[in-house]
């Protein structure tokens, strides 16, 4: 419907040229048994990349923000999830360089 062509592991590569960033975004949805997002009840979780994994967890946790899980052994580059004040998961990933 949304014309992206799904791939065989469940999602579509977007490919898009912005200077210093992947040059692929990933869009992919989850049956709705997942309980990837969890402990968020929402059925929808957004991916930000990010820089500099380091200075964006220390920001985020000044402003009180709590880090519910860290991953810097992923072969894909760093990935970090949070919950937004609404408690929607959302994941931070630093792609590897």
């Amino acid at each position: 419907m949304l014309g992206m062509p799904v791939e065989a592991w469940g999602g579509a590569a977007l490919h898009y040229d912005a200077p210093k960033h992947p040059a692929t975004l990933a869009w992919n949805a989850f049956p709705a048994t997942t309980d990837y997002f969890a402990p968020s009840t929402s059925g929808l979780m957004i991916n930000y990349a990010v820089d500099d994994m380091n200075a964006m967890l220390a920001r985020l946790r000044a402003k009180g923000v709590t880090v519910i899980k860290r991953d810097d052994h992923d072969p894909n580059g760093r990935f970090a999830w949070i919950l937004d004040p609404e408690g929607n998961k959302v994941e931070l990933w630093e792609p590897k360089r």
